[in-house]
């Protein structure tokens, strides 16, 4: 009966048909694609974002508050939902108006977009603490030397900064990975999606989505691996405090 039961299960996670193991592999992927896309963008709006909130005139900094006061107070599924079919629907009525034609915006760009504005504002709050760390000494320090503000920017404030952003950072990139989850509700096949899917098509509820747990885990024990590392170097030659 055990052999069996082994049997059944190495079938249903076959990487071949009959198996859903190969579709839960190439949703997997596509979450990651979506988690690093999303993150990716998501930072490069936060440097942007804390360097406005830090440096930009009154304006900039006001437009730059109210961005990150909504999304942090918006559920990230309501946003989701928002930008996807607000957004792209939005986007294509201006390039339609330019002259452009109509765009059909595929379903992974949409999420990384999705992804990226929401991580974003969380970005920005995590690196202007980050920078607001960063010991004034230093930075007078290099504007002495003459460095231009964009050199002391780059060779100052941002590697300074680094061990005081990365442990959110870190944090953003875990809820990256998760919030590729909720792009299922738009019918984007990702993880969680074809997970439900096979579930529903075999009843094994419990095997599935324990799988799906697994690779979640997998990924989150790989990516402490690395995040550790970064810290690590990125620390090189601070001193310990107890």
């Amino acid at each position: 009966m055990a052999t069996a039961a082994t049997q059944s299960v190495f079938s249903l996670l076959a990487l071949d048909s009959p198996g859903w193991g190969g579709v839960m592999l190439w949703g997997f992927a596509h979450s990651l694609q979506l988690a690093i896309g999303g993150y990716t963008l998501g930072l490069i709006i936060g440097i942007g974002g804390a360097c406005a909130k830090l440096y930009g005139g009154p304006i900039l900094r006001d437009l730059m508050e109210i961005y990150t006061t909504l999304i942090r107070a918006i559920p990230e599924l309501v946003l989701m939902l928002l930008l996807y079919y607000a957004g792209t629907d939005a986007l294509s009525q201006l390039l339609a108006a330019l002259g452009y034609g109509a765009v059909d915006i595929d379903a992974l760009t949409a999420g990384i977009f999705v992804i990226g504005v929401v991580q974003g504002a969380y970005s920005t709050e995590i690196l202007r603490g980050a920078i607001k760390a960063v010991p004034i000494g230093q930075i007078e320090a290099a504007r002495a030397f003459g460095m231009s503000p964009l050199q002391v920017l780059r060779r100052v404030t941002l590697p300074a900064m680094l061990p005081h952003a990365i442990p959110g950072l870190a944090n953003l990139w875990m809820i990256a990975t998760k919030d590729t989850a909720l792009l299922a509700v738009i019918g984007f096949s990702e993880l969680t999606l074809v997970t439900r899917q096979a579930a529903g098509s075999t009843k094994a509820y419990m095997l599935f989505f324990l799988a799906a747990g697994a690779l979640y885990l997998a990924l989150t024990l790989v990516s402490n691996v690395v995040i550790g590392l970064i810290e690590k170097r990125a620390r090189r030659g601070l001193t310990r405090t107890a």
